[in-house]
């Protein structure tokens, strides 16, 4: 492994940013865009007199910077070149996420709706659908899928059963050609305004079971299947939501909406865990590094007892060890993502648990000292450190929690598991 970023990368990082600096800031601050990424952004967001959900306004200009983005062949970055992308790697996606979250918030990188100018969750459903969907579901699916202009959402946690997903209680029965399901979806985000929502429920073996989990492509907005119902959206550390808790009754799908291969939607939730957790993993590195960045810099501003805050070693030692730790999580990011690149997407699950719970942890750590170090100006919303904390504090949580991929790296590590070496994917 060259340790240097390929120079290819590197001059697109370059592109990357003069077309943040040339389309994407100038929309930031047109019609007082602004006002959605300063103090009082969660207002700004926020319909609170339905549900808590996001103002059009905002999601329109997420959609026209996402627009700008494709046109400039950002977007789809990470898909193939026979799908409009640049083949991105894995390695790549990764520098590209920590670059983007390094900037700081914006809107070249939103982090409380996972927005970027370089996809990540929104291209990885498309990622899915190019490697399980039928002919036929992409050709209905994919190009709003590329483009941005549709989104699919992904029922697979229940208000009982979270990281347990193979204990799920939502079941199908097949009837005929069609298959009917029953069940109830938690935290089944975007579920309120998704175009599709893939819904996994058990349709053979018992709780436990690795097979008999299938997914399914349920139709949603503009017009949900019969029987699916967002019950109520749940309000959260950063607003607005659109985490949805979603009831399935007699919901009827036909047999060609599967995804993949019916019993084996295991498969294809893993697939999208794993890359996404790389992904969140890099984008925590990211944010931790603009806290550290941004509180170097106020520490040699800012003036106290006469002299610069950062001669003080008790400043200068909590930033050292931050900037270790960003240095070793980088090191071990660019590692795993470069072997996944080369020996298959699955065959590093215990680094990217290590990657993924650490980082996550570690950003809300620099994220606290970023506050300290600012005083009553970091924990006011002048400073955006208090958004980074609430934001990617969730982090922790969601794709599987801490303890999660701790016990899974535990579970490699004491050999109850083994990686999969021969998975080129």
């Amino acid at each position: 492994m060259d340790l240097e970023l390929p120079r290819t990368l590197i001059d697109y990082l370059a592109e990357l940013d003069a077309f943040i600096a040339s389309e994407i800031k100038p929309l930031e601050q047109a019609d007082d865009n602004i006002r959605f990424f300063d103090h009082r952004r969660e207002n700004s967001r926020t319909d609170w007199e339905h549900g808590g959900i996001h103002r059009k306004e905002w999601k329109a200009l997420i959609a026209e910077a996402v627009r700008r983005a494709d046109k400039a062949g950002h977007y789809r970055f990470a898909l193939p070149k026979a799908y409009g992308g640049r083949d991105g790697t894995n390695l790549e996606m990764a520098v590209i996420r920590e670059h983007l979250n390094a900037k700081g918030l914006g809107l070249h990188n939103d982090a409380a709706t996972e927005h970027a100018v370089v996809a990540g969750v929104g291209i990885l459903t498309a990622q899915l659908m190019i490697e399980f969907g039928s002919e036929d579901q992409k050709r209905k699916l994919l190009p709003g899928l590329m483009n941005g202009s549709t989104y699919m959402s992904m029922g697979i946690t229940e208000p009982d059963h979270g990281s347990d997903a193979t204990h799920m209680e939502t079941v199908a029965r097949r009837e005929g050609d069609d298959w009917i399901i029953n069940g109830t979806k938690a935290w089944n985000s975007a579920a309120n305004w998704s175009d599709t929502n893939m819904v996994f429920a058990r349709t053979s073996g018992k709780a436990g079971d690795a097979k008999g989990l299938t997914a399914f492509l349920v139709p949603n907005q503009p017009h949900p299947a019969a029987g699916m119902v967002v019950e109520e959206l749940l309000w959260t550390f950063v607003m607005p939501t659109d985490h949805a808790t979603v009831s399935l009754t007699d919901v009827k799908v036909h047999r060609g909406d599967i995804l993949g291969v019916e019993g084996e939607g295991l498969k294809i939730m893993s697939r999208f865990f794993n890359e996404n957790r790389i992904r969140q993993a890099a984008a925590s590195l990211g944010a931790a590094q603009y806290c550290v960045n941004e509180s170097v810099k106020f520490a040699k501003e800012r003036i106290i007892f006469g002299k610069p805050l950062a001669s003080n070693q008790a400043i200068q030692f909590q930033l050292v060890e931050l900037q270790t730790q960003c240095e070793m999580l980088r090191a071990l990011l660019h590692k795993t993502a470069w072997l996944m690149d080369r020996d298959g997407a699955m065959s590093q699950t215990d680094k990217v648990s290590m990657l993924n719970y650490w980082a996550n942890r570690f950003c809300g750590e620099a994220a606290d000292r970023a506050i300290q170090i600012h005083g009553g100006l970091g924990y006011s919303r002048h400073k955006p450190f208090e958004h980074i904390y609430r934001h990617y504090r969730r982090y922790r949580i969601t794709e599987g929690t801490e303890e999660i991929q701790m016990r899974r790296v535990a579970g490699y590590l004491f050999g109850f598991m083994k990686l999969d070496t021969a998975a080129k994917a």
